[in-house]
């Protein structure tokens, strides 16, 4: 298995060097996983894995059935030439350098220098996930902005989705919540109004409700925001922000049209609505799918994503991408909130995506989400239930009962049998009391024998 790891390694560092050299050029074809192993002397396994390397390393692309092509790295350069250097004369000025650490001599800061940290537990059980070169772990707070290479990788992985992100527009979070309540904090204040998806992301509007903010729903169709219901919001109420998702829609499945997209960029323009969306799941649907900050390109979108719900809801890693000058002000209250974000998770994070790791489990996860999500629709709809149709499978599907159902004593009933649903009237700002009986469904759980009898029983 070394011996192996190792052959992989030599593979990708030799096509690395050629790629960069410009041994081959943009969107040109490498040879076969069968040429190139015969080439370099390994099974096809072994070469597999290396050219998967390399696509998650950004070099190369893969398209199924086709092969491997070489990408674009052509990312847009920093916005400002050179870091801010000021003298510590207030609380932001002290923070912030204490983590970015632009001065030589360093009586101020709050905390020991990195050579004190040699021969230390800590550095003994995290040698693993050590950094070389200036993003090598000094055991501090780390820079407020997050791990450097993991948002240098996440400006590739937005340029495969069509979003050029500046290298001060990125910004590491806990995921997409922290990103949330961070927008939350600058852009909004008690008595201001939002609009929000309807049904939509239910931990939002908690946030929302917390923030005082006043929520308005926005009907949510099969192919995204119903227009003509978020025109009218938009003329009658005036909001700051349109909070929405665009792909594989939680709870509803549902994906965002290019022609809704358009629809929505120009109506929040016209009433100077800034757009948040949040892309949650854009690493199990295709990169070619439609996304409002591609569109916009990050002047009036901010965009939201995460790693926590595709790989572990304990790894709180996430990030938000905008306009330098919105992401700033926005780094500057992640700093004074909260210091940082987690140096080793992102490190973490990051070594899965380098490595090769988190693009095979995305394959895995991939199929078992399609397989699931077409098993799961079959029997809500056989039992009598209506599902929302996806175009693209994602984790969850919207069931609606027929007439006459009572959801709060669905629920009642589903948890007396310890079955947990997700009621429909949670994912609502503002339901009507004549809206059917619904639930959010998870696929992963939604073919469980249990759950379809207790179904079938209940709308008898």
């Amino acid at each position: 298995m070394a011996l192996e790891r190792t052959r992989v390694a030599a593979i990708v560092e030799t096509v690395s060097a050629n790629l960069l050299q410009g041994a081959y050029k943009i969107g040109e074809r490498l040879p076969s996983v069968r040429r190139a192993a015969q080439a370099h002397g390994v099974s096809k396994n072994t070469m597999a894995e290396a050219y998967d390397q390399l696509v998650a390393q950004g070099l190369l692309q893969a398209r199924p059935g086709s092969g491997y092509y070489v990408s674009r790295r052509d990312l847009p350069q920093a916005s400002t030439a050179s870091p801010h250097l000021a003298a510590a004369i207030d609380r932001v000025s002290l923070l912030r350098e204490q983590l970015d650490r632009h001065y030589e001599v360093r009586p101020g800061d709050g905390r020991p220098p990195a050579s004190w940290m040699e021969g230390s537990e800590l550095r003994r059980h995290f040698s693993g996930l050590r950094a070389t070169g200036p993003d090598a772990d000094d055991f501090g707070y780390g820079s407020v902005r997050g791990f450097a290479p993991l948002r240098e990788r996440l400006r590739l992985m937005l340029m495969e989705r069509s979003i050029a992100a500046a290298p001060d527009g990125v910004l590491l979070t806990h995921g997409a919540n922290h990103a949330h309540d961070l927008i939350i904090r600058h852009l909004l204040e008690p008595g201001d109004t939002v609009l929000v998806d309807d049904p939509g992301y239910y931990p939002l509007f908690a946030k929302l409700a917390l923030a005082k903010v006043r929520m308005i729903g926005v009907n949510r169709t099969q192919d995204g925001p119903d227009l003509d219901d978020l025109r009218q919001k938009l003329a009658t109420t005036r909001p700051k922000l349109f909070f929405t998702q665009s792909q594989a829609h939680n709870p509803t499945g549902g994906s965002l049209s290019p022609p809704v997209a358009f629809g929505i960029l120009q109506a929040t323009e016209q009433w100077g609505t800034l757009v948040v969306e949040n892309d949650a799941f854009a690493d199990i649907v295709p990169p070619a799918m439609t996304r409002l900050a591609a569109l916009d390109q990050l002047n009036r979108v901010i965009y939201v994503g995460t790693f926590s719900k595709t790989l572990s809801a304990s790894l709180r890693c996430g990030f938000l991408a905008g306009h330098p000058s919105l992401v700033q002000p926005l780094t500057d209250i992640k700093m004074l909130t909260g210091v940082a974000t987690s140096g080793y998770v992102e490190r973490f994070v990051f070594n899965l995506i380098q490595g090769g790791q988190y693009l095979r489990h995305l394959r895995r996860l991939r199929s078992r989400v399609e397989s699931a999500n077409q098993l799961v629709t079959d029997e809500l709809e056989t039992i009598g239930l209506t599902v929302r149709p996806c175009k693209v499978p994602g984790f969850y599907l919207w069931a609606e009962f027929a007439e006459g159902i009572d959801e709060n004593a669905l629920c009642q009933a589903a948890a007396q049998e310890s079955i947990f649903l997700a009621p429909g009237s949670i994912f609502s700002p503002n339901r009507s009391a004549h809206a059917r009986a619904a639930i959010r469904v998870n696929v992963a759980y939604g073919a469980d024998p249990r759950l379809l009898d207790f179904l079938r029983k209940s709308v008898r």
